[in-house]
Parts: C-alpha cells; sequence; structure tokens
C-alpha cells in the first residue's frame, strides 16, 4: 500500500522545488503517492513580474547570494540545477494549470516542468501563453488549457485548497503532511530517508 504524501507548495518557492524533486527521488524506494497541492504565497506580485531586485524583502544583496548558494548546493546534493529567479512572477494561472494537468493524468510532470521553467529557463509563469506551451510540450490541448485559463475554471479550488490547509495549521510552504503526520520545510534526502522510514515503521506496527 502506498504511503500518501500530501504536498502543501507553490511554483515560486525554491524550497518547495527541492522538496518535490527529493519526494520524487524517494518514491521507488518507499511506494510514495505524492499528492501535490498548490497554496499561493504571494497574491500581491503581479502576472506580467517584477525584477527581483525590486522585492524588498529585508535582505542586502550579499544575504541573497548566500541563501541562493545554500539552495543551489541542496538542489545538486538532489540531484538537479536551480537558478535564481531573475522576475518574480504571480503564481495563480500556474497554479490552476496545475489543477488542469491533474484532470489530464500529467499532474505531476507537468508541476516538475513549471518548476524547471521557473527556476532553470528562467520563464514568466504568470503568463498564460507560456504555461499553455509548457503544457502542449506534454501532450496538453492547448485550446482546453486556455479555455480552462480564460474561465477561472479552478480558482474555487484553489481557494478550498487554501481553507484546507490554514485548517490544518499550514502558514508556509513547502509543508508536507506524511499521512497524518506534519513536516515543515525541504529536507536533504538522507534527512528525509529516515523521516519516511520512521513513519513506514509506526503505520505497519499500527496495522
Amino acid at each position: 500500500m502506498a504511503l500518501k504524501i500530501t504536498m502543501f507548495s507553490d511554483f515560486i518557492c525554491p524550497f518547495c522545488y527541492i522538496g518535490f524533486e527529493v519526494f520524487r527521488k524517494l518514491k521507488p524506494e518507499f511506494d510514495l503517492e505524492l499528492d501535490w497541492r498548490g497554496f499561493q504565497i504571494h497574491p500581491e506580485w503581479p502576472a506580467e513580474g517584477m525584477p527581483a531586485s525590486e522585492w524588498r524583502n529585508g535582505m542586502n544583496a550579499e544575504s541573497r547570494r548566500a541563501v541562493w548558494e545554500r539552495i543551489q548546493a541542496m538542489a545538486a546534493a538532489a540531484g538537479f540545477e536551480m537558478k535564481p529567479a531573475e522576475t518574480l512572477t504571480n503564481s495563480r494561472l500556474a497554479l490552476e494549470a496545475a489543477e488542469f494537468a491533474k484532470e489530464a493524468g500529467a499532474g505531476e510532470a507537468f508541476e516538475q516542468r513549471v518548476y524547471r521553467a521557473y527556476f532553470y529557463e528562467g520563464l514568466n509563469i504568470g503568463s498564460q501563453a507560456v504555461l499553455v506551451e509548457l503544457g502542449a510540450d506534454l501532450g496538453l490541448s492547448r485550446d482546453d488549457l486556455n479555455l480552462a485559463l480564460e474561465s477561472n475554471r479552478y480558482s474555487m479550488r484553489l481557494k478550498n485548497t487554501s481553507l484546507v490547509a490554514h485548517q490544518k495549521g499550514v502558514s508556509g510552504v513547502p509543508t508536507f503532511f506524511i499521512g497524518d503526520y506534519p513536516m515543515v520545510g525541504a529536507q536533504s534526502e538522507e534527512t528525509m530517508r529516515q523521516v519516511l522510514q520512521r513513519v513506514s515503521e509506526r503505520l505497519g506496527a499500527a496495522k
């Protein structure tokens, strides 16, 4: 029986990308089922994007560089490469597109594609045109995805996901629920392996 992981996440969060890839790497070892749920953290950011340098988060250039060196080291340890996003963009449309991809059976592949587009290729994932092309890369219908985004088909689903997250005490991303066990923040592959082993043992003992 697969161990279900619920992950509250946003595409513009670098630690979410790391957590996502670490879980994907450990899936065969633990028979994991990943339920990725979109949780928007910066609804105020413009869809057209803004230069990262314009976001005043209390960090100077040297501090940001140090944080990104840590992020890139974590990504390298997980077996992939990341680059700092030069343009900060609103993730709402990307989160809605991910819901469309889930229904089409391509949720995880699309999530990985969007993360890479933002944190490696430097694409603006707030652009509907960009998202439609990313979906087309995976065989998703351009017309159907355009229609879904233009009609805001999944906006209420995202609001409900946010409500559920708050009810569970989620205040930031990434937040994982491994079965019923919560965990906040991206972890190294070895740390995550140890956590999954403990949870698997507990669940096995409870049967």
